[in-house]
């Protein structure tokens, strides 16, 4: 999804910097951006690493002077499995690349944004961060600090020029097992309709354009407004629906 927002902008006569830990994703990329090469910049960067994040800024703002917004894309899943049976390791770098990561890149770039005449930030989080989804336990919590992160950013922010998104995609077609290290891992209920899932390109396009009206939030999929709004009435039925559609998948763990 990273990817197509990256061609999104691009296609919108936008200068955009993609920063990713894979070097070769990166040269896919400009390789997929053709004639609008010259208007994206690329950095490899762990943005886990705090001190990483920061030297970034500071390469960022060297070479190109300015920023005038950030999308937070960057997420990675756990193994499909409960709290009881996940270790530590997994549960560090799950919340290290999804809050903290998008924590430190938020505060690498938020002072710099607020002298900008105009800026905006947009935070992916799921909709795994408001609706608790078995064996993504922790996953879903750390997209749950992203919201309240999001959400917390936008009133802090809301007398200044900074404008903040948070957003909540569904099941969107991307490679988020393959890039979280999972082997072999089975799909969700939602992954094995193939007519449930987005495709990254429409994510995109719905994620810019929530952006370019300055939403508060934005929902990604039907499968997202469908859960939010059961969410909004009825929170355990919501959650006791989406575990009874994972509890196959969790038996055979």
């Amino acid at each position: 999804m990273g990817r197509e927002l990256v061609l999104n902008l691009l296609s919108k006569s936008a200068k955009v910097i993609a920063i990713d830990v894979n070097e070769a994703g990166l040269n896919e990329t400009l390789a997929l951006a053709g004639n609008w090469k010259g208007s994206l910049g690329t950095f490899v960067v762990d943005i886990s690493n705090k001190i990483s994040v920061e030297k970034l800024f500071n390469d960022v703002m060297a070479q190109y002077g300015h920023l005038d917004g950030i999308i937070n894309n960057a997420g990675i899943i756990q193994p499909f499995m409960k709290v009881n049976d996940l270790g530590y390791d997994a549960i560090e770098r799950v919340m290290n690349v999804n809050f903290y990561g998008t924590l430190y890149l938020v505060k690498a770039v938020l002072p710099h944004l607020l002298t900008r005449p105009e800026a905006h930030i947009v935070n992916i989080s799921s909709m795994g961060g408001f609706l608790p989804v078995p064996g993504q336990t922790i996953y879903g919590a750390s997209k749950a600090a992203v919201k309240l992160l999001t959400e917390g950013l936008n009133s802090e922010l809301a007398d200044t020029n900074v404008k903040v998104t948070v957003v909540f995609p569904g099941a969107v077609n991307t490679n988020i097992a393959r890039n979280s290290g999972l082997k072999n891992q089975a799909q969700s209920p939602a992954e094995q309709k193939p007519g449930q899932i987005l495709s990254a390109s429409k994510a995109a396009e719905i994620i810019i354009n929530g952006m370019e009206n300055d939403r508060y939030r934005v929902l990604v999929g039907k499968d997202s407004v469908f859960m939010d709004m059961i969410y909004r009435f009825n929170p355990k039925r919501a959650a006791g629906f989406i575990s009874k559609k994972m509890k196959a998948l969790l038996a055979a763990k």
